[in-house]
């Protein structure tokens, strides 16, 4: 079982900048990628940003060039760093967790608790 905790939600102005980490604890395996999703009032949940443990990014389009995915894999933990805020960015931000051993199959999946990002115009 993976325990994540996230933090650095908040509200900003537009234009501001905020940084979301989400750190993993308990039990997990060696390959591990991780990624943040967001889920604004009345819409599907989205993906934003995700790493995998080669440390490839990848980004919605909407976010490219103003957020950027990194992980510390010695302190277990991924962060979000989002600049240039839009109103429109405002959503919970979920962190998302997956981990599986070499060469298996199965992929165990964790999401954290949630955060609030609120923009305000």
């Amino acid at each position: 079982q993976v325990q994540l905790a996230e933090s650095g939600g908040g509200f900003v102005q537009a234009g501001g900048s905020l940084r979301l980490s989400c750190a993993a604890s308990g039990r997990r395996f060696s390959i591990n990628d991780m990624g943040w999703y967001r889920q604004a009032p009345g819409k599907q949940r989205e993906l934003v940003a995700a790493i995998t443990s080669g440390e490839n990014p990848n980004y919605a389009d909407s976010v490219k060039g103003r957020f950027t995915i990194t992980r510390d894999n010695a302190k277990n933990t991924v962060y979000l760093q989002m600049n240039s805020l839009a109103p429109e960015d405002t959503a919970v931000y979920y962190c998302k967790w997956e981990t599986r051993r070499p060469g298996s199959s199965i992929i165990y999946t964790y999401w954290g608790q949630g955060t609030q990002v609120t923009v305000s115009s």
